[in-house]
This record gives structure tokens, sequence and C-alpha cells, in this order.
């Protein structure tokens, strides 16, 4: 069982924002098995990533952060938007990584594929888990969300509980957290290398 690639045919698109960031898009699509049309409206992201960092004695690093849309302040991985034109995924989270949090890690493996929310947006996420980490100093201005996040470190069973009690809500971290969790069982053995390709 996996996830296949499939396209209907769009015979129309408009769109009607684009932001810093996201747009927004209508497409009308013709809908099989009567070719019918149908309109879906979504949210063009250029994508993200994110860093599940594990410490050698099993703990994850979770930074707060203002999430304006929620109104809530979030317990999140280090993570950010694809905004360098061919930039390798791995090099994103690591700029990520050093800049969110100050840390670099020394082994790299991709952990899990997320499509945020495939019904209302094109967005796709990568989390990595790194590990052998060690702290770095990057030369970055923290403004805006980022002025004051805290991070703390927490024993990955225990996120893994926060998450289940309901008191961690951010996707990627959830997913991260409960992904590290099961592939801890075989020693980290069934990830795919940093590198892997998105299907």
């Amino acid at each position: 069982m996996r996830d296949l690639p499939e396209e209907w045919d769009v015979v129309a698109s408009k769109d009607h924002f684009q932001g810093r960031v996201i747009g927004v898009r209508t497409d009308t699509v013709r809908m099989p098995p009567h070719d019918d049309v149908a309109d879906r409206d979504y949210v063009v992201h250029p994508g993200a990533v994110a860093v599940l960092a594990l410490d050698d004695d099993e703990r994850v690093l979770l930074l707060r952060q203002y999430r304006h849309p929620v109104r809530r302040l979030l317990w999140e991985l280090p993570a950010g938007i694809r905004d360098v034109e061919d930039e390798p995924l791995v090099t994103t989270a690591a700029r990520e990584l050093a800049e969110e949090a100050g840390y670099a890690a020394d082994t790299w493996h991709t952990l899990v594929d997320l499509m945020s929310s495939p019904g209302m947006t094109d967005e796709r996420i990568r989390v990595f888990l790194a590990r052998g980490l060690r702290r770095t100093e990057i030369d970055f201005e923290r403004r805006h969300e980022e002025y004051d996040m805290p991070v703390e470190w927490v024993p990955l069973a225990d996120a893994v509980e926060r998450a289940l009690m309901g008191m961690i809500h951010n996707s990627p971290a959830v997913a991260g957290i409960l992904a590290a969790y099961a592939a801890s069982v075989e020693g980290f053995a069934l990830l795919r290398p940093a590198d892997a390709p998105e299907e």
C-alpha cells in the first residue's frame, strides 16, 4: 500500500492572492467518471522542512513559538520554509536547526514526509532526524515570532505522552515525535537517507 501520483484534468485555474509565502488558487477540475467539473480552492505553499533533533540521552529538542492563526504558543520542532531554490532539503533543515536552536548535527536521516492538509493546501513537509548534535554559532537575527523562542530538551517518551495527551498540537512535531519513537524500536535501521527522493 502506498500513495500514488495522480493528476486529474484542470480545465481552468485562477490565482486570487499571492503573499510573501503563500498564495490562494482555484482550479476547475474535471471529475471522473462522468466528466463533471468542480472548483477546488487551495493554498499554494513552497513546502517546509522540520528537524527532530535527538541527543545522546534520547531527548528531543523542542522550541516554543507564537502562531497567530491559531492564537497559541506551540511547542514545535525547528522548522522553516523551502525558500532557497534547488537547495537540498537536508541543507535547508541544517540551516534551520542552526538558526533556531544553535545546533549542528553529524548524522541526518529522513524521518517522515507529510502533506500537511491535502484537502486545502499543496504544502509538503519533510521531517528529518538529526543526531550527533553539537552547539554551533551562526549569525542570525531573530525577529518577530522567532525573537523569544525558549528551547527545551524533553525525553522522547515524555514527548510521545504529551503528543498523545493533546499537549502538543503542531503537526510536524506530533508526526516527528511519534515517527522517531516508532523508528527507535528498530534502532533507526528502517529510516531513509537524508537525500531520499520525495515521492
